[in-house]
């Protein structure tokens, strides 16, 4: 079931059913909707997260969770050690270094009023997420499971 959003100008259709398969982008879906492919656009400091292997990317969680900010410092030093970042092509790694010691301290300072713990936990579970994502893309498995 799809269902037109909108006025008659916009033609934005959000499908509304289980497709239980993958489609491709503007193909139409089985339930009579159209499939639109979605991006995160992420902004300087969340690209510049580093892809670690997996157990260092789960210590930094670890020190994030109990120890704010220090998990995302750590980590700012593996991007000069080689760590990959989706930001290194576009501004060097001495940029991309400074940012993670930029996040680093933001979280130590708002860490007083909870904002800043919250902040580094999830920066460590995405340091996880990317570890994972990076570990099955070099398997060549897929990376929807």
């Amino acid at each position: 079931m799809a269902q037109k959003e909108g006025g008659p100008e916009m033609g934005l259709f959000i499908s509304r059913g289980n497709l239980g398969a993958k489609a491709v982008a503007g193909a139409p879906a089985a339930g009579g909707g159209v499939v639109v492919e979605v991006r995160e656009k992420k902004g300087p400091l969340r690209a510049a997260i580093p892809t670690m292997p997996f157990p260092l990317a789960v210590i930094c969680l670890f020190l994030n969770t109990f120890i704010p900010g220090l998990g995302t410092f750590i980590s700012a030093f593996t991007v000069l050690c080689g760590a990959r970042s989706d930001l290194i092509s576009e501004r060097g790694v001495c940029c991309v270094f400074w940012l993670n010691v930029a996040a680093a301290l933001i979280q130590i300072l708002t860490a007083v009023i909870v904002v800043g713990w919250i902040m580094s936990i999830f920066w460590g579970m995405d340091m996880v997420i990317l570890a994972i994502s990076d570990g099955y893309r070099d398997q060549g498995l897929p990376q929807d499971v």
